[in-house]
Formats: C-alpha cells, sequence, structure tokens
C-alpha cells in the first residue's frame, strides 16, 4: 500500500523568493557557513597546537573531525532548505537541534575537552541555535506545512 503524500516535494519559487523568506534563508545560510568557516578554523589550530597534549588530544582530533564533516552536511541541508526541498527543511530542523544537545552536553564534561575547544563549541552552539530558532519558526513552518 503506497500512502505518499500530496504535497508536492519542492515549495514552489514564488513562495521561496518572498522578501521574508529570502532574508530567512540568507540568514541560516550566513550561521551556518560561519560553522563550517569555524570548524576548519578548529583543524587548523589543532594542527598547529599538534605538539601540545595538554591543548590538543585525541578527543580534539575526532570531535573536531566530526564537527568539520557535519558542518558541512548542515550548509547541504540550508541549501537545500533554501531551494525549497522539504526533506533537507526536515533534515535541517532534526540536525540543528541534536547538534545543540549533543554541543551542550560535551562542553559540560570536565576534561573532556581543553578550554580553548569548549569555547570554540560554545561559539558553534550559539551559531546552531540560531539556526534552530529560525527553522523552528513560524514563518518557515507555515511555509514548508502549506507547500
Amino acid at each position: 500500500m503506497n500512502t505518499r503524500s500530496s504535497r508536492p516535494a519542492v515549495i514552489s519559487g514564488q513562495a521561496l523568493n518572498q522578501p521574508r523568506s529570502l532574508a530567512t534563508f540568507r540568514t541560516m545560510k550566513l550561521l551556518v557557513s560561519a560553522y563550517v568557516a569555524l570548524s576548519v578554523l578548529t583543524i587548523v589550530a589543532a594542527y598547529v597546537l599538534r605538539r601540545d597534549p595538554g591543548l590538543v588530544n585525541d578527543a580534539v582530533w575526532v570531535r573536531g573531525g566530526i564537527v568539520a564533516l557535519t558542518s558541512v552536511l548542515m550548509l547541504a541541508f540550508v541549501v537545500g532548505t533554501a531551494r525549497g526541498r522539504r526533506r533537507a527543511y526536515l533534515r535541517l530542523r532534526i540536525a540543528s537541534g541534536v547538534m545543540v544537545a549533543a554541543i551542550a552536553v560535551l562542553i559540560s564534561i570536565p576534561g573532556f575537552l581543553p578550554p580553548w575547544m569548549r569555547v570554540e563549541q560554545g561559539v558553534c552552539g550559539v551559531l546552531l541555535a540560531g539556526v534552530v530558532v529560525i527553522a523552528n519558526g513560524r514563518h518557515l513552518r507555515s511555509l514548508f506545512a502549506t507547500g
């Protein structure tokens, strides 16, 4: 039994090109682009500081790599959302919320990350919290709910 939704998988260009929608997408792209840039800079910083085990431990490399990869994935979700793809919007909402929660847990574990990376992760969390607020806001929810 096939129970596919009658809603189209992509939102119409007219709805996507409203000034409020364009501003919303632009803001999310800016936040996530900053998240990507910060994630890449973190890997560079870890490489530069690699000789100091107090500043760069295994957790820094693992967490830094995971964050860099997921930041690029998050950018793909934002771009897909801005193009009106419903599934990208759903993935953006879920992934951004999960990432903010994961960051909050990881930076609260004593001694897990060096202080400099805890600060970096906190900034990443703030950037993603902005995405969570926007993606779950009334405008985007209504835009993707009505098609």
